[in-house]
């Protein structure tokens, strides 16, 4: 029978990227970064639209680490409520991959094409900042896929699957105890729901929290006979 243990090497390594993550937040080297989940909000809001049989009109992306997604039909209420959780999901699920070191070139590379190609479909303005963000992303991933060895792709998942996680997080926490008012999914969901926003920030961060351990926890388990 297998059981769970610590791969406690695995662990020292996410544990150095977070901290250097967290070092770095508010400085230029990490701001691609921050981009990056802000598109993984808005394309797990594009997501949730297609799940819910609506159609995307058009993605945006901003060099203010701010976007939208325009669309039409599908469930209000789930295409609303993906971005935040979808930033999260999408940041553990590439920390699970990292782990996966037969694989690694080949989940770069699909992230690679994921994001070349919501681009060219979805993202305008064209020739906009988003446009050209998530084309240069994803070529780059592509090439980092194609040219780097599994070390150097490993690190690249580890690094954008943290950094995706932990933005979620700091997303909720801008709900919770931002600018009163602002324009959110938070409030969005208040005023389709009549449940203040400030609750919905609570609910996630009851949600997300949770959630990201768990992501930490099984990115750093081994099994063992």
């Amino acid at each position: 029978m297998k059981r769970a243990r610590i791969n406690f090497k695995e662990a020292a390594w996410l544990l150095a990227l977070l901290m250097l993550l967290l070092f770095l937040w508010d400085t230029p080297p990490v701001y691609p970064l921050r981009i990056l989940v802000v598109f993984f909000h808005e394309l797990s809001h594009a997501i949730m639209t297609w799940l819910t049989g609506g159609e995307v009109v058009q993605l945006a992306i901003t060099p203010a680490e701010g976007g939208f997604c325009v669309s039409s039909g599908g469930s209000r209420f789930l295409i609303t409520s993906a971005g935040y959780l979808g930033s999260l999901l999408w940041g553990g699920a590439l920390l699970l991959l990292s782990t996966r070191h037969g694989k690694l070139a080949l989940v770069t590379a699909t992230l690679g094409l994921l994001l070349f190609g919501a681009s060219l479909l979805f993202v305008r303005p064209l020739a906009g900042f988003g446009f050209f963000f998530g084309l240069a992303v994803g070529l780059a991933l592509i090439a980092a896929a194609w040219w780097l060895p599994a070390q150097a792709n490993a690190a690249i998942l580890k690094i954008v699957g943290l950094t995706s996680c932990c933005y979620a997080l700091f997303d909720i926490k801008e709900d919770l105890f931002g600018i009163p008012n602002a324009p959110t999914d938070a409030t969005l969901l208040a005023e389709l729901t009549g449940i203040p926003a400030l609750l919905w920030g609570l609910l996630w961060a009851a949600v997300a929290v949770p959630a990201a351990l768990g992501f930490l926890w099984y990115a750093v388990r081994r099994n063992s006979g």
